[in-house]
């Protein structure tokens, strides 16, 4: 029979093997809780990022899947050809492009990497969703599988004439649908055949002063110039909602504080003006006494409200644009900001997005290019429906800035616009971007009709000089097209 001491320390053994085990208990419970958690995060992490994994360049179930289907074809909104598939006379598949130049960019290439819209819906194109007893048909016939099509928002005749408008300039134009947020159309020259792109690569990706591969629409970092007066002009409203109809301002030519002077485009003295008349004659001396007189953090956050300094949805890759005021911010950088200048910079299709919400009651609408995809027996397998992406401002401040742009059109730097079959309202500017201020970027961007907006349309013309006398005139040309039809 056992001792008292030793019936102690058997008991003390069993609690020191039940504390070991349960110790080993937790920590296996811990180490499983983890595991699966990190299966779970996997899990969705892969389900989320499906397309974005499958186009990676080292996924190798593309070269498997190219080898079995037919990639697709994709359509303009009004039904042409796009981009598609064909037989060669060696019996290889070859990426044809019947648009050659005028859909580069936005539809884009697959030889050489893929961009553009072949790159968006790559997962698409590539895989075929037709039933497994045609596929069967298709593998005994020894043919490939058809692919996936994609049906786009692209209009031909427009994107023609945006093309046709913008000629031998360097810049871009940009054409949406401002209730719905479809893409109608985007050009951005120098262009490229796609059809030519393996041949012409090496000049292609080494030319870096045309720039050939970039699409300037969505990827052109230019300064607003006047057009950034919008913002301004907005965030005014928003500092004085009972008084802004009360300003007034004594132009001279010139706005001098301290050290910092800004003139009015070549010297103009505009006198006794109000917003409005600061607006649609596009006063620089005004509109730096405007930024001078607000206050600084409340202005920075107008300016954030625009899509600035952050990520904003839309499909195509874009540059992501940087405008800092706030407390801290001199008196040069407010002036300079003020009228779209210094360090400010905007890519057309975020100015774009910015007018479209304006035309739309202050709703900005999620960006489409591609309306819907469907595998080749027609059946519906993606469908992009309109919906509001952002609320950029109330209804009755979209009100006031309509009536701002009106007034640009009909008494202002935009009267190139004026009296045709329809109503215009937009902002021109004229950016300058070196040391040598005579040269600047034509800037126009705007919507019509007028009273009840349907598109809104933006231009930047490289080094061409004043919006009013080059970006205007190559806007109206879209805006002929658009309403002609």
């Amino acid at each position: 029979m056992k001792s008292k001491e030793e019936r102690k320390k058997d008991k003390q053994k069993k609690q020191n093997k039940w504390q070991m085990n349960r110790e080993l208990y937790l920590c296996s419970l811990l180490m499983l809780t983890v595991f699966a958690g990190m299966i779970w995060y996997l899990a969705d992490y892969v389900s989320s990022n499906q397309e974005a994994l499958f186009n990676n360049s080292y996924n190798s179930q593309q070269r498997v899947l190219a080898q079995e289907n037919t990639r697709g074809t994709i359509y303009a909104g009004t039904g042409e050809v796009l981009a598609q598939t064909v037989i060669a006379e060696d019996g290889t598949s070859v990426r044809e492009y019947p648009y050659k130049n005028i859909f580069a960019h936005v539809v884009g290439y697959t030889d050489k990497g893929k961009t553009g819209i072949e790159e968006l819906e790559n997962y698409q194109l590539i895989h075929s969703d037709i039933s497994d007893r045609e596929k069967l048909d298709h593998e005994l016939a020894g043919e490939k599988n058809p692919g996936n099509d994609v049906y786009t928002t692209l209009d031909t005749s427009l994107q023609q004439a945006a093309s046709d408008a913008l000629g031998l300039y360097r810049g871009a134009i940009v054409v949406t649908e401002v209730k719905t947020g479809r893409v109608l159309a985007m050009v951005s020259k120098p262009d490229y055949d796609p059809n030519k792109i393996a041949e012409n690569w090496e000049t292609l990706s080494t030319d870096k002063d045309k720039a050939a591969l970039v699409n300037r629409g969505t990827q052109g970092l230019y300064p607003p110039g006047s057009t950034f007066k919008i913002v301004t002009a907005l965030a005014y409203i928003r500092q004085n909602p009972d008084s802004w109809q009360n300003y007034h301002y004594q132009c001279n030519g010139a706005y001098i504080n301290g050290d910092n002077k800004i003139n009015c485009y070549h010297g103009s003295v505009h006198g006794d003006v109000n917003l409005m008349t600061s607006f649609a004659k596009s006063c620089n001396a005004s509109f730096a006494n405007i930024g001078m007189s607000m206050d600084r953090e409340k202005f920075g956050e107008t300016i954030d409200g625009l899509l600035f300094n952050q990520e904003f949805s839309f499909p195509l890759p874009y540059n992501q644009t940087k405008v800092t005021l706030d407390q801290d911010s001199t008196d040069e950088d407010v002036i300079q900001t003020s009228i779209g200048q210094g360090k400010t910079q905007i890519t057309p299709v975020q100015l774009n997005l910015i007018t479209a919400a304006i035309a739309n009651g202050g709703k900005l609408m999620q960006p489409i290019v591609v309306d819907r995809v469907l595998n080749a027996d027609g059946k519906i397998l993606e469908k992009n429906e309109p919906s509001v992406y952002r609320e950029l401002m109330s209804e009755k401040e979209s009100e006031v800035m309509i009536s701002l742009m009106e007034d640009v059109v009909q008494e202002g730097t935009g009267r190139k616009l004026k009296d045709r079959s329809y109503t215009a309202a937009g902002k021109t500017g004229s950016a300058e971007f070196s040391s040598d201020k005579s040269e600047s970027h034509a800037w126009f961007t705007g919507f019509a009709p007028a009273e009840n907006p349907e598109i809104a349309v933006t231009v930047i013309v490289e080094s061409a000089g004043s919006g009013s006398d080059y970006a205007v005139p190559l806007a109206r040309q879209v805006f002929d097209a658009y309403f002609s039809d």
